[in-house]
C-alpha cells in the first residue's frame, strides 16, 4: 500500500532523514519508534506532503512526490499531528466537521462513527475544544482525522502527555480503527504499547532505520529492551 525507497528529507539545509526505506501492507498497524529527534515526525510530514523530500514515496503504486498536501489527503492519507492541533475556540462538533471538509456527503455518517468510537466526544459535542483535557483533545484529534475517510492513518505521538487511563483508551481505539480496514502508521515514544499492537515495526536512530521486525520480535530484541524499555 505504501512503498518508500531511499527517502531523504529535512528542514532547509538541515538533513534529518537519510535513505529511509519502509513499506506498509494494507490492513497493517506499523510502528516507527525511536528517541526524541530521531526523525519520526519528519517521516510523517514527508509522507503527507508538509515538507519536501527526495526519493520515492508511492501510495497504491502511484507517486506522491510533487503533490500538494490537500491532494494527498484526497488520495486517502490523513495525518493526525503531534500536539493534537485542534481548534480551541471551536466546539467538538465544529472541529470534527472541519475534518470532513473533503467529504461533505459522508460527514453525518462519519460523525456518528466517531461518536460510537469515542462516546465521551458525543457527551461533550458542544464543548469548546480548548476547555477539554489532554486525553479528550487527543480523542478529538483522532476523530477529526477519521472524518477524512482515511485509507492510511498517520498518527504522531498519540499518547504523548496522556495519563495511563487515556493511553489505554487511545491504543484500544487504534486497534478498533484498524479492525475496520484502516491501515495505520504509528509514530510513538511509548515503545512497549505501540509495538504490542503492531504487526510490524521499524526502529529509527538519527534519521536512519536500524532495526525492523514484527512487533513481537522487536519487543524481544535485547537492543530495543536496553534502549527503550529500561531492561
Amino acid at each position: 500500500m505504501l512503498d518508500i525507497q531511499n527517502l531523504h528529507a529535512g528542514y532547509g539545509e538541515m538533513p534529518v532523514l537519510r535513505a529511509i526505506t519502509i513499506a506498509l501492507v494494507e490492513g497493517e498497524i506499523v510502528s516507527v519508534v525511536g528517541s526524541n529527534g530521531a526523525g519520526k515526525s519528519t517521516l510523517l510530514k514527508a509522507i503527507s506532503g508538509i515538507i519536501k523530500s527526495t526519493g520515492t514515496i508511492k501510495f497504491n503504486q502511484e507517486s506522491l512526490h510533487a503533490l500538494p498536501a490537500h491532494t494527498i489527503v484526497q488520495r486517502g492519507i490523513v495525518h493526525v499531528p503531534e500536539g493534537r492541533k485542534i481548534f480551541p475556540d471551536m466546539t467538538v462538533v465544529e472541529n470534527l466537521m472541519m475534518g470532513g471538509y473533503l467529504h461533505q456527503k459522508d460527514r453525518q455518517l462519519n460523525l456518528e462513527k466517531v461518536f460510537a468510537l469515542f462516546p465521551k466526544l458525543a457527551e461533550r459535542r458542544n464543548q469548546l475544544g480548548g476547555t477539554m483535557s489532554g486525553g479528550e483533545q487527543q480523542m478529538l484529534a483522532i476523530g477529526r482525522g477519521l472524518m477524512g475517510n482515511p485509507k492510511l492513518l498517520l498518527l504522531d505521538e498519540p499518547s504523548l502527555g496522556l495519563s495511563p487511563l487515556f493511553t489505554e483508551v487511545v491504543f484500544g481505539a487504534i486497534r478498533t480503527i484498524n479492525s475496520t480496514g484502516v491501515t495505520v502508521l504509528l509514530v510513538e515514544q511509548n515503545v512497549y504499547q505501540s509495538l504490542k499492537i503492531s504487526h510490524r515495526g521499524y526502529v529509527i536512530e538519527t534519521g536512519s532505520i536500524v532495526l525492523t521486525g514484527t512487533g513481537e520480535e522487536l519487543l524481544d530484541n535485547k537492543e530495543v529492551k536496553r534502549a527503550f524499555l529500561g531492561m
